[in-house]
């Protein structure tokens, strides 16, 4: 077990420099330079043309990479507080400290201000949707899976499917339009603000955008599910158990259900993938202060700082759930032994 953890945390590691790199790589590739992003459209180029000295934008890939690399460790100040500079940017953190992703120019603020509050935001909305996504999806793939071929398999079934095939914003204007102007029972957007959002709380707020996420996306992993207690219920043991005397009961629960759900388990985490950076959509469709919508805001404003960090927020989530779900794979299989 302490060999499996030290190399994947060295796996981990390589990937995030290997992220890092690629994402500081396009970011400057991109049109315009940086010292103009930062200064803004109406700065004279006399002014850009000093940032850049200042900032020696001019110096190799790699040694620009290094020095970014640096601040964000926090091995070097953030050359963009520096008074000289006459940005005025300034974080209550300081200039020099490990996870500094510099400062946002469509916020107006240091990119930590406003990414982990949009990013906790969004966690609160993946983890409600998370927690009804994993045992809908649950109940739905055993109970097909265990009546293969029946009415009720292929009920679920339809319903899986054509849940999974509506888009987001296609379900989100449905749901707007049944529970928001037909049957006025919840608010259209969700600011997760009293004063904006007239007299609704916030837990009526987040009704439709978690309904959205959870019919968009239960049904592709119930059917996972499905597929994999078809091939269990197939098992010999299976059948053994049955040959006991062992009730239905008895046999899906304690023989079938930890089998069937060892591949469904890495699916279950990669839909956290989706849920944190994914979302992007329905945030949009309720106007949802989110990650992902802070995503979109940046793309669309040239926010280089904000988009570098998020970006990374999102291979880091994305590695981390792959190293749980591979150590739950692992948990779950008895069959596989790390060395």
């Amino acid at each position: 077990m302490a060999s499996f953890l030290t190399k994947r945390l060295i796996l981990m590691i390589v990937t995030m420099l290997c992220a890092s790199f690629v994402v500081f790589a396009v970011s400057e590739f991109t049109p315009g330079s940086v010292a103009r992003r930062t200064l803004g459209p109406y700065a004279t180029q006399q002014q850009v043309d000093l940032l850049a000295e200042r900032m020696h934008a001019n110096d190799p890939l790699l040694e620009r990479y290094g020095r970014w690399l640096g601040v964000l460790v926090g091995e070097r100040p953030d050359p963009l507080e520096d008074p000289a500079n006459g940005l005025n940017f300034s974080d209550p953190r300081g200039a020099q400290y490990f996870g500094n992703f510099g400062y946002s120019t469509l916020y107006k603020l240091p990119v930590n201000d406003v990414l982990w509050k949009r990013l906790g935001h969004t966690a609160i909305l993946a983890g409600i949707a998370f927690a009804l996504i994993v045992p809908l999806s649950m109940l739905f793939g055993i109970l097909s899976g265990l009546k293969e071929g029946g009415m009720l398999d292929r009920v679920l079934s339809v319903v899986c499917i054509t849940f999974t095939s509506v888009p987001e914003f296609a379900s989100g204007v449905f749901l707007v339009t049944l529970f928001v102007i037909v049957w006025p029972l919840f608010p259209g957007t969700s600011p997760l603000d009293n004063s904006e959002g007239g007299h609704w709380s916030i837990t009526s707020q987040m009704v439709l955008p978690v309904a959205v996420l959870v019919l968009y996306d239960f049904g592709y992993v119930a059917r996972m599910i499905r597929v994999s207690m078809i091939g269990v219920m197939e098992k010999p043991f299976i059948r053994t158990a049955i040959l006991k005397g062992l009730t239905p009961c008895q046999v899906v629960l304690g023989h079938a259900l930890r089998n069937a759900m060892i591949a469904p388990f890495t699916v279950l985490l990669l839909q956290l993938n989706f849920l944190i950076g994914g979302v992007v959509v329905t945030e949009m469709v309720f106007a949802y202060p989110g990650f992902g919508r802070m995503l979109l805001d940046a793309s669309m404003f040239g926010d280089i700082a904000t988009l570098e960090a998020a970006t990374l927020v999102t291979v880091f989530v994305a590695v981390v759930t792959q190293f749980l779900g591979d150590l739950g794979y692992m948990l779950l299989n008895p069959r596989i032994r790390v060395r």
